[in-house]
């Protein structure tokens, strides 16, 4: 919401003194999240004033039309002569008035006037459009004043509007009030204890019943309340459709942010803006019959103002007369009825219709519009006769019409319950003693009625006001007096954590692999935890995969991505094809992060608890019963080159072998040994894919699975827009901490290492991993660390056979070893390797 300052002091009279940022400081500090201060007009400069024009002479022999005006500026010239200036518009004739920037003016973006000569004539200054002074949106040319705007010099800063400072407000979805100059400006009012003039205090005359005709057909909801609850129709007769929207109310609409289209429609939009009631005029000679206000019918369709022809849905508010829908409620207006630049006869509807269904209806038709937005926020619920009677009596006012007498009044609403509320409540809440007075003071600001309660002591029953339907509980009201009495008024008073406390083993174990990662040339990444069924089709996971059962939330940010993921691959990879397509070819990535398992026999759908008192065990057991498991994984991928090229040689693309290593990395960090067994898994390539296992502690040589790794299937690449040869991995953490005993410190040996290089030739298809485990079981106690350094095939070796070549490192921690020593540990690594894989020691 765009608040200008000027018009905000309409309705609260502001000290001189205060300042936009003075005022802006103040709303923020009060909850409203004032975004920045425009200053509007700050390039603007120099001397702006009114011209008469006295004389126009027509110049030709040139491309288009040029004019020679001769401009009575009043003293502004300083000498009282007439001012000479070229113009090329068409729309103003000798004797209007009109704005001119003289010699010294600078405009926006920069353009200075002076004085020329064009055209073979000298120029002595600029008459103005609205555009070339960013007034507002408009190509008709010269801006012409009225009569009554002043004599020629007058300065026009003021008048028009020049220079304004704008408050721009991003409303949250609680505070829809604050979507209008009146509700914003009470609650300036409130914070400076000022006096509050409402605009929405009309005199409403004339006969009730006797308008338009129309009608309230609808379900009421589960709550009893209807899909609308208050309809107001009012009716002017004999408008002047060429009356144009005056000069200030032009202004006004292009500082709040909204275009002026024509005096009938900028009305409703001006309106709307100043009380934040939606409103939306018909031609009266293009309605046929009896208005109806109901629920859409299976196959109606409407012609949207936006020329979009839309089928309607069963949930959605619909207007419709004789000829069917009209309008869709509270969003868009249909095309037929629209207000024409022919329309003498108006009418003028206000109306309050049930918020959760327009917020349905404009998600579901992707409209959003002013509209749409105040309804789903929840207005004001009797302001619509005020809002109808203001509008009407504007377009009397401006453009000559008839406000007619009779008015269509349809009152559906339901008075507010009174809340008990506890006077030492708000104090209780906020840990400060706040005087019931002032308790009182500004629940009453806010618009509350309070009354003492009839059957408790010390206790108010307050009925929240109508247009904060935000209003529900006792927490919603002490919130009020808290924000208004000030939070910069509540002591900071940090919370003393118990000594002796500090992260948890797994917040240690998520901080180390993170900077294991990160150190190994990762970028951590956070991904939405929603993703679609397209999702689960690229990944090429079969229709019985265990990661297809998924979660669906009842309210999805995005109707494509509605469900909860069960894995890290889909975030990661989009991520990972957003960063190639910004022109990052080598990327790796990895991200820590729950997914969502839903447990076999679990309701689809978690109960609702009660907010007014804490959950019983029966509760909570239930909640816990719907809630799926949800375990932590860590995902990577990597594409392009994982070692860059340059001066010192070839770069190296990363393999699937960098992925295993990844979650090497994840395992060192948790002190566990991956084992790594070929695999086929989706979405890895068959031939590409490890899994990988965990030794479960305290087993007799158990392990368990933690996850995958390699290459991703060409398929996959495919469907998400992935590098080729792109490879990724995935391992549940929670697993490998729950399976791995803690990290204890290894003893450092002052010792000396000593060495034994082993190459034994194994069957092709034998993996290295179960070669180096049975080295390491065979060589015992002393064996520091095994690393494999060069794997050989070829003639020497035979066919379908292979030499691997490792480094033992043996080490004693209270002796050098001797030489028969390592020998001996070597020799039972090689007789291990031999017994389990087949090895044969190769000479």
């Amino acid at each position: 919401m765009r608040v200008p300052v000027s018009w905000l002091r309409e309705y609260v009279e502001l000290p001189a003194d205060v300042t936009p940022r003075d005022l802006a400081a103040k709303l923020i500090a009060a909850g409203l999240e004032v975004e920045t201060v425009d200053e509007v007009g700050a390039d603007i400069s120099g001397p702006i004033v009114i011209g008469r024009v006295r004389e126009i002479e027509e110049l030709t022999g040139f491309k288009k039309p040029i004019r020679y005006c001769r401009v009575d500026v009043g003293t502004a010239n300083g000498s009282g002569e007439k001012q000479n200036i070229i113009c090329g518009a068409r729309n103003f004739s000798e004797g209007d008035l009109v704005v001119v920037a003289l010699p010294g003016a600078e405009l926006p973006g920069g353009f200075t006037i002076g004085s020329r000569k064009t055209y073979g004539r000298m120029s002595e200054g600029m008459i103005c459009s609205a555009a070339e002074l960013a007034l507002w949106e408009d190509h008709e040319g010269i801006i012409v004043l009225p009569e009554d705007f002043g004599a020629p010099g007058t300065d026009l800063y003021g008048p028009l509007g020049l220079r304004e400072d704008v408050l721009d407000i991003a409303v949250t979805p609680d505070r829809g009030y604050a979507l209008s100059m009146r509700g914003v400006a009470r609650d300036v009012a409130a914070l400076y204890e000022l006096p509050f003039h409402d605009p929405a205090e009309v005199r409403v005359d004339g006969t009730p019943g006797a308008g338009y005709p129309a009608s309230v057909v609808g379900p009421e909801d589960a709550t009893g309340a209807a899909i609308c609850a208050n309809y107001v129709l009012r009716g002017a007769t004999g408008f002047d459709a060429d009356a144009p929207t005056p000069l200030w109310m032009k202004r006004r609409l292009a500082l709040t942010g909204v275009r002026s289209i024509s005096l009938a429609v900028d009305v409703t939009n001006y309106v709307m803006m100043e009380l934040g009631q939606p409103l939306h005029a018909w031609d009266r000679a293009k309605l046929r019959g009896p208005i109806e206000v109901r629920l859409a019918r299976v196959g109606e369709r409407l012609e949207t103002l936006d020329h979009v022809k839309r089928t309607l849905d069963p949930d959605d508010i619909l207007i419709t007369d004789e000829s069917g829908p009209i309008n869709i409620a509270g969003v868009m207006g249909g095309l037929d009825t629209e207000i024409s630049m022919t329309s003498t006869d108006v009418i003028v509807e206000a109306a309050h219709f049930d918020d959760r269904h327009i917020a349905r209806t404009s998600r579901r038709h992707q409209l959003s519009s002013e509209s749409s937005r105040r309804f789903e926020r929840g207005i004001d619920s009797q302001l619509q006769l005020a809002a109808a009677t203001r509008a009407a009596r504007l377009l009397g006012e401006l453009g000559g019409a008839s406000v007619e007498d009779g008015y269509t009044h349809i009152d559906l609403s339901t008075p507010r319950e009174p809340i008990a509320l506890s006077a030492d409540h708000p104090g209780t809440v906020a840990g400060v003693a706040y005087a019931r007075e002032r308790v009182i003071r500004r629940l009453v600001e806010v618009g509350c009625e309070v009354a003492d309660h009839q059957e408790r002591a010390d206790t108010l029953r307050v009925t929240p006001p109508s247009w904060r339907p935000d209003l529900t509980d006792p927490n919603d009201l002490a919130e009020e007096v808290i924000r208004l009495e000030g939070y910069e008024n509540i002591p900071s008073i940090p919370p003393r954590a118990p000594a002796g406390r500090g992260l948890t083993p797994s917040q240690r174990l998520r901080r180390s692999v993170g900077r294991g990662l990160a150190g190994a040339g990762f970028t951590e990444v956070l991904s939405y935890p929603f993703v679609g069924e397209r999702d689960f089709d690229g990944l090429q996971l079969d229709a019985d995969d265990a990661r297809r059962r998924t979660l669906k939330l009842a309210n999805p940010l995005n109707d494509d991505e509605p469900l909860l993921r069960t894995t890290l691959l889909p975030g990661l990879l989009k991520t990972l094809a957003r960063n190639v397509g910004r022109g990052f070819a080598d990327v790796a990535l990895f991200e820590t992060g729950l997914v969502y398992r839903p447990k076999p026999g679990a309701p689809e759908q978690a109960p609702m608890l009660r907010v007014d008192r804490g959950p019983t065990a029966e509760e909570l057991a239930s909640v816990e019963a719907a809630l799926p498991d949800q375990p932590r994984r860590v995902g990577a991928v990597l594409a392009g080159d994982r070692e860059p090229s340059g001066w010192w040689g070839e770069g190296r693309a990363a393999t699937w072998a960098d992925a295993i290593e990844a979650a090497r990395e994840v395992g060192r960090a948790a002190g566990a040994e991956l084992t790594v067994r070929a695999d086929q898994h989706a979405p890895w390539h068959p031939g590409r894919c490890a899994a990988l296992y965990v030794a479960a502690e305290g087993s007799e040589g158990k392990e368990i699975l933690v996850g995958h790794a390699g290459e991703l299937h060409p398929r996959v690449i495919t469907a998400y827009g992935l590098p080729p040869r792109t490879v990724a991995m995935e391992v549940e953490l929670d697993r490998i901490e729950r399976v791995v005993a803690p990290v204890r410190a290894p003893e450092v040996s002052t010792y000396p290492v000593a060495t034994q290089d082993v190459a034994l030739v194994v069957d092709a298809a034998v993996p290295s991993g179960e070669v180096e485990r049975a080295l390491r079981d065979g060589a015992g106690e002393l064996l520091e660390s095994v690393r494999l350094f060069d794997v050989y095939t070829g003639e020497q070796v035979g066919a379908g056979r292979k030499s691997l070549a490792y480094t033992l490192r043996l080490r004693a921690g209270d002796r050098t070893l001797t030489a028969e020593e390592s020998t001996a540990a070597r020799d039972a690594a090689v007789a291990a390797a031999t017994e389990r894989t087949g090895a044969v020691l190769r000479g």
